[in-house]
């Protein structure tokens, strides 16, 4: 007799309801945010579909979707909570689902119909035959599948993908063959404990969040803390449900089969199929609302980090990568407690945690308005941001301001003559803020002759706008108009390299326009010039601290160069506050909501960094930065690093 037993049982419906709905409304959102890419996101996905950029990205898919290690290096509480649940919870339903496998492989051999009366009772299955009906003491409930023929049975044990979730119920007491049982058994059970761990974790964050590394937790919205409160109520069903389990039939590993020996067998016999049905059904609901919540990001994170590292970026406006960048977003909050308009201002209301909130959940108005243009920009969020969101992105689209038009703004530009001489040069371009703090220039034309290094002033004269404080305020076309006035005149000089002493205007040129010269802060060259030797520099005894500015650092990476060149010059030393890190000098253009006392407010703070130490001067290499601090202090000199160098320059 040839028996097919598929295990099964109604609370089991919904667990698949969940799992079905999940898959198909995820899969429906996928298929709609990608059919919105642009189609500059299209053809990078097209050309870069085989690349070996895959191996890459499957190895941070990996590596950032279940160890978070993003997280970890910035909060290892944090991250090792964050890893509880997800490497934990994946590690379980694989093993689940290895060892039903194992086991139902070792059911599948010839066995006796007398083995079949032993199934019975060893599991409680109940099952019918189909076919020839040889034995009719077998017919039962509609639990299993059936079909008889004259002879030794052969058992195929069919298993469905949710055994290895209901396991413990499904298979009472696995076969003495099964000799993997109480080791499977014991590390089933470590991996609950592991999501025990971070779930008491995340309770423990919510009254206690500075335990955990952070200034407050994220507030989260009702259908949120509905899904929040399903996701935690699966765990403590799971470990009720298999010891009640292991109480009954003793196949609990080390931890279920403790806390089951606690229970009286007479008292739970009943309580069995009740409590698998609500760890069911929490799975159920917690699947059908993931779609709907923060998360949303468990799958859409994974699909961030694949597209991002083929090359896909974020584009003036909102496309369907800007959905998913929205949507990958967990809520971790460790956005907030490096913000310093939290920090400083006691600001809770608009980082970009809740920016992020608003877009999902639709909002309009002048809530959503007031979070989006109360930011100074200076992009902390974004540098600490676990899943490599483009924050800053998101801000600006949020505040487009429209398409006015710009017709006819810039005709004195047409006036201008590009100077023969520019032709094989560098381009200098000082920016607007160089111009209200000319020492910065001045020192840099000093550089540029000690160097013999000839030179084009590009905006000395009949100055322009690099454009990305408009493109901070939502001033898109405004912007995309001065960019593209800049990038006729560039061209047009026939220059070869182009250099500014502005980070905004640096931030610019480098991602926003597209010139096929290298583009240099002056940072940067002058950090080339000194090693190249075509400068000369002599080393003095003041002790300096250096100011990262936003756009600079965080913006564009630039770290080593300033320091590189105030170690050659000066003795530079370390702040609490530094690289990535730094605080904002408060005055960036980013946010024009705040006031003079709240700007004030942030520089104080940042100053307090840079003057921790017993410095003899502060340094900056932005002249807005400098602007601010010259404001603040009459105590430190406040330099920029060109002023620096041009000071200690050796003739």
């Amino acid at each position: 007799m040839k028996i097919h037993a598929y295990p099964y049982n109604d609370f089991v419906i919904p667990f698949l309801i969940g799992t079905i709905l999940l898959f198909s409304i995820i899969i429906f959102k996928y298929v709609k945010w990608i059919r919105r890419f642009s189609d500059e996101q299209r053809e990078i996905i097209r050309h870069n579909w085989y690349s070996w950029k895959i191996i890459p990205a499957i190895w941070e898919m990996l590596r950032e979707g279940l160890i978070h290690v993003r997280i970890i290096k910035k909060n290892v509480l944090l991250g090792i909570m964050h890893q509880a649940f997800a490497l934990g919870w994946f590690l379980l339903i694989v093993v689940g689902a290895i060892e039903s496998r194992d086991a139902f492989y070792t059911m599948q051999h010839e066995q006796s119909i007398d083995y079949l009366h032993e199934l019975e009772q060893q599991n409680g299955w109940h099952i019918r035959t189909t076919g020839e009906d040889k034995n009719p003491e077998f017919l039962n409930q509609r639990r299993y599948r059936v079909e008889t023929e004259e002879g030794i049975a052969r058992i195929d044990y069919n298993r469905p993908f949710y055994v290895g979730i209901f396991y413990r119920y499904f298979v009472h007491k696995a076969p003495a063959s099964f000799r993997k049982h109480k080791a499977y058994s014991d590390l089933m059970d470590g991996l609950l404990l592991y999501i025990f761990l971070g779930l008491t974790m995340a309770m423990v964050k919510i009254f206690w969040s500075k335990i955990l590394g952070m200034r407050r937790t994220t507030k989260h919205t009702l259908v949120d803390r509905f899904a929040k409160f399903s996701l935690w109520m699966i765990f403590p069903l799971r470990l009720l449900a298999e010891s009640v389990t292991a109480c009954l039939y003793g196949n609990g590993g080390f931890f279920t089969q403790a806390v089951g020996n606690l229970f009286d067998p007479m008292i739970v016999r009943g309580m069995e199929t009740s409590l698998w049905m609500f760890y069911s059904l929490m799975l159920g609901v917690f699947f059908i609302t993931m779609p709907f919540t923060r998360y949303m990001h468990i799958f859409t994170e994974l699909l961030l980090i694949w597209f991002r590292k083929i090359g896909v970026t974020e584009g003036p406006r909102k496309t369907g990568y800007t959905y998913i960048e929205l949507n990958a977003c967990s809520r971790c909050g460790v956005c907030i407690s490096g913000c310093p308009m939290d920090k400083v201002l006691e600001n809770h209301e608009i980082q970009s945690v809740y920016l992020i909130r608003s877009l999902r959940n639709q909002e309009r108005g002048n809530r959503l308005k007031m979070i989006a243009d109360n930011c100074l920009m200076c992009d902390r969020c974004t540098v600490d941001c676990p899943v490599g969101i483009d924050l800053s992105a998101l801000r600006r689209m949020t505040r487009d301001k429209g398409k006015l038009d710009t017709t006819g703004n810039y005709k004195y530009l047409s006036k201008r003559q590009i100077p023969f001489n520019a032709i094989g040069r560098v381009a200098y371009f000082g920016g607007c803020m160089s111009h209200l703090t000319p020492g910065i220039t001045e020192s840099m034309e000093k550089i540029f002759n000690a160097a013999g290094q000839k030179y084009w002033y590009m905006d000395k004269q009949n100055t322009i706008c690099c454009g990305r404080p408009l493109l901070q305020q939502g001033f898109l076309n405004q912007a995309a108009d001065l960019r593209q006035k800049n990038t006729d005149m560039i061209v047009k000089s026939g220059s070869t390299m182009l250099v500014t002493s502005c980070p905004i205007c640096y931030q610019s040129f480098k991602k926003e326009y597209n010139l096929d010269i290298p583009i240099m802060h002056h940072t940067e060259y002058i950090d080339m010039l000194i090693k190249q030797g075509r400068i000369k520099v002599r080393h003095d005894d003041r002790k300096v601290s250096y100011h990262d500015p936003c756009e600079l650092g965080r913006g564009c990476g630039i770290y080593d160069e300033p320091r590189n060149v105030l170690s050659a010059v000066t003795n530079l030393q370390k702040t609490k506050f530094q690289r990535e890190k730094s605080v904002c000098c408060g005055f960036n253009l980013g946010n024009t909501k705040l006031s003079i006392e709240e700007q004030t407010a942030i520089r104080n703070a940042s100053l307090r960094n840079l003057t921790s130490k017993p410095v003899d001067s502060i340094v900056t290499a932005c002249p807005m930065c400098k602007k601010a601090f010259q404001h603040a202090t009459n105590e430190y000199p406040v330099r920029d690093i060109a002023e620096v160098v041009a000071e200690n320059l050796i003739n």
